[in-house]
């Protein structure tokens, strides 16, 4: 038990956070700038974690770097040691105040820019003594992160697979048909599903969690459709909105993005389309271990409140800001 005792105290956290950060990007330098460390710092700290432990987590040659079946297994170990970690120093941090000190929150790319302003405005004016954090990447990534304890909190969008994560539903909203204004489906008043063109329907690149609802939409619910209807993909809301605009495609864009006057200054229509028109599900997302569990109540409240009520859309201007 002592032998087994000591080399435990010989393994730190940060060498964990070395690890998981290498085994997520399988690059020193990425990882090491992730970690906010020198290469050879972090180097140094999977050599010192693998001799504590006696055993090879990492597989190195000129090609790259690799995890050992072993250091697969050993990955979700240490970030469930340090997702822990991260629960126990806020739990004593909170003890003053479920509503002080600082979290982090993150969102995907097609919520943070329309629902996290008003969200915002609302937790400076009501819980003053809180400091936000933001962190806005793909679905996939924010997952990882949460799981690993980089994030406190994240918005997503459903259906998608969580895993051990405790979701708490905000709101659904419908996704609209997008089409520059000389295209034939601008004339169409509300559109069904069936009549959008599916070789012209654009989404956005790999990881997007809308990519997976517009099939699942117009895609793999006909003819068994799996791959992008069309050859033309963007990485980002912008790219896709300026690529319906210059006569490319078509594209299905949340309810909420129209809704903040997205389009207000493109020559683009939204149509909502016909019901049973497709639907996401907004979701907030948290470890089951989180001990913020007021912050977490107090956070779904107000973002099903701003999603669910007419707060979402930009002030001063009609309730779908797309030409009619």
């Amino acid at each position: 038990m002592s032998t087994r005792l000591g080399a435990a105290a010989l393994v730190s956290l940060k060498q964990l956070a070395y690890l998981v950060a290498l085994a997520e990007s399988l690059n020193f330098t990425r990882a090491a700038e992730r970690c906010f460390v020198t290469q050879s710092t972090l180097s140094a700290g999977i050599r010192e974690l693998e001799a504590a432990l006696a055993v090879r987590l990492f597989e190195r040659d000129r090609q790259g770097v690799a995890l050992t079946p072993l250091g697969q297994d050993l990955l979700g170990r240490a970030r469930a040691v340090l997702s822990q970690t991260l629960d126990l120093v806020q739990a004593a941090q909170g003890a003053a105040g479920p509503f002080e000190g600082t979290v982090t929150l993150g969102a995907i790319p097609t919520i943070a820019p329309f629902l996290l302003p008003p969200l915002l405005r609302a937790l400076r004016q009501q819980l003053p003594a809180l400091t936000v954090l933001l962190r806005e990447e793909t679905t996939a990534d924010l997952l990882r992160a949460l799981d690993a304890g980089d994030i406190d909190f994240a918005l997503i969008a459903l259906p998608m697979d969580v895993g051990r994560l405790q979701v708490l539903p905000l709101f659904s909203e419908e996704l609209w048909l997008i089409a520059a204004e000389d295209d034939p489906h601008a004339r169409l008043v509300h559109p069904r599903v069936q009549q959008i063109d599916l070789a012209r329907l654009m989404l956005l690149g790999e990881g997007h969690c809308l990519r997976a609802h517009t099939l699942e939409a117009c895609g793999s619910g006909r003819r068994g459709r799996q791959r992008a209807p069309s050859s033309i993909e963007a990485t980002s809301l912008p790219t896709l909105v300026q690529m319906v605009e210059a006569g490319l495609g078509v594209a299905l864009l949340p309810e909420m993005a129209i809704k903040a006057g997205f389009l207000a200054r493109s020559a683009v229509v939204a149509r909502p389309l016909a019901a049973p028109a497709p639907r996401r599900q907004i979701a907030l997302v948290a470890r089951p271990t989180t001990p913020r569990t007021a912050l977490l109540a107090r956070l779904q409240e107000m973002a099903a409140n701003l999603g669910s009520g007419t707060t979402v859309r930009r002030r001063g201007r009609p309730s779908v800001s797309a030409r009619s």
